[in-house]
């Protein structure tokens, strides 16, 4: 059946998006990893480059797990005990060992009662906050949260839906009382993390504003954190958020591939919160999970970052993203202060940022360009994702390469 005539709308869309600046166009293919040799990290091989390598730093993959040897080694045998896949969703055929065991290894990890483990962080949001909404429930979200609570909220249609200004905590209070009179329930939901800018919730000033009210609504106020960029890259032994900032939430969303190195999402919780969502979410109940291979694999990297090897694996990206930050502020470029391992170059300036991505390109060094409608106009950046294996001469050779283009593109 031909479909001309819907064709040539999208095409249109597509050319609408090209000249906005927006299409994303054709995806970089890596096809190979070549190990790190001579005080250099890993170096990446790209479809159509030939034998040029290349710096990866746009990826969060911030404890290098995923080549590790020993964290391969737990998915090749349960690969060879279990097979590749799942073979069925979780409550018909599709839980195995493997899954059990990582979702103990992550509610102990998390200091909470059970955990659950999702096909993605994102599927996980989405199964989770439409769930606890009913039509008296008010949710209260920061503007810079992340495109699955954003659609979350959509799907599961509130009674109030507020967006306060990112990390205003006097709009937080103001949207709480604002939603007493109106509905029995409250959820505040946050990024730990928030994804372009590298900076963190006040998680213990918000925890504090949910205790303040609780008792003004019926069925409670709920803190809800995704904090998929901090777990296992924040805080001193790599638990995030909550452990920076001394405050817990009442439920956690975490991810196994990004610091974890694997795949798949996980919410942590209560019992009875995890035993309801077991029932009643659709992107768990419907939805395979992980491969038994990959919940092993995960299982062993969330224990590898609980113990003495992993802390010091931490401590060494938080000595090269502290490297990276300074180099920035040396050569006096805006920068956004904190101490997790995204590092934001703030251009301002589309052109410019595109300008420069595509120069640390050619010179080796893959970064990724943010520019308007990804982030707010005005806040064009180049993010760089700092991991721990890059080496000190992998830092420096990025911001030698960052010194020349910057003169290059001054304007």
């Amino acid at each position: 059946m031909p479909h001309d005539r819907i064709e040539r709308i999208l095409l249109a869309e597509l050319a609408k998006f090209e000249e906005e600046g927006r299409r994303k166009g054709e995806e970089t293919i890596i096809r190979g990893v070549l190990p790190p040799a001579a005080g250099r990290g890993p170096r990446f091989l790209i479809e159509g480059e030939g034998d040029k390598s290349f710096l990866r730093m746009n990826a969060n993959a911030y404890l290098g797990l995923s080549l590790q040897r020993e964290i391969r080694a737990a998915e090749e045998r349960a690969v060879e005990s279990f097979g590749t896949g799942p073979g069925a969703v979780r409550f018909i055929s599709g839980t195995w060992a493997p899954h059990r065991t990582l979702e103990e290894r992550l509610a102990a990890f998390h200091r909470r009662e059970a955990a659950m483990v999702y096909s993605s962080a994102y599927a996980a949001v989405m199964g989770l906050l439409p769930q606890l909404m009913t039509a008296d429930t008010a949710v209260i979200s920061d503007e810079l949260n992340h495109n699955s609570i954003i659609n979350a909220l959509r799907l599961g249609r509130p009674r109030e839906r507020y967006i306060y200004r990112h990390l205003n905590l006097a709009e937080l209070e103001a949207r709480l009382v604002h939603a007493i009179p109106l509905c029995r329930r409250a959820i505040i939901v946050t990024d730990g993390i928030f994804s372009m800018r590298g900076d963190h919730a006040p998680l213990d000033e918000i925890a504090r504003l949910a205790q303040k009210y609780d008792s003004s609504f019926p069925e409670n106020v709920i803190v809800v954190i995704d904090d998929s960029h901090g777990v296992g890259a924040f805080g001193a032994t790599g638990r995030g958020t909550e452990e920076r900032t001394g405050a817990d939430a009442d439920i956690l969303v975490g991810t196994l591939g990004k610091a974890f190195g694997v795949n798949g999402g996980y919410i942590a919780g209560g019992r009875t919160v995890i035993a309801y969502l077991r029932e009643t979410s659709p992107f768990y109940i419907y939805s395979n999970p992980i491969a038994p291979g990959e919940a092993a694999a995960a299982a062993a990297a969330v224990a590898f970052v609980d113990s003495a090897a992993g802390r010091e694996l931490l401590g060494r990206l938080q000595s090269m993203a502290a490297r990276f930050r300074a180099g920035l502020t040396d050569m006096g470029l805006e920068t956004i202060a904190g101490d997790h391992p995204i590092v934001p170059l703030m251009l301002r300036d589309s052109a410019r940022t595109a300008a420069i991505t595509r120069g640390l390109r050619q010179r080796g060094i893959l970064a990724t360009g943010l520019n308007f409608p990804v982030v707010p106009r005005g806040n064009e950046e180049i993010r760089f994702q700092i991991c721990a294996d890059h080496t000190a001469a992998d830092i420096d050779e990025a911001l030698a390469a960052l010194r020349a283009l910057v003169q290059e593109t001054r304007v």
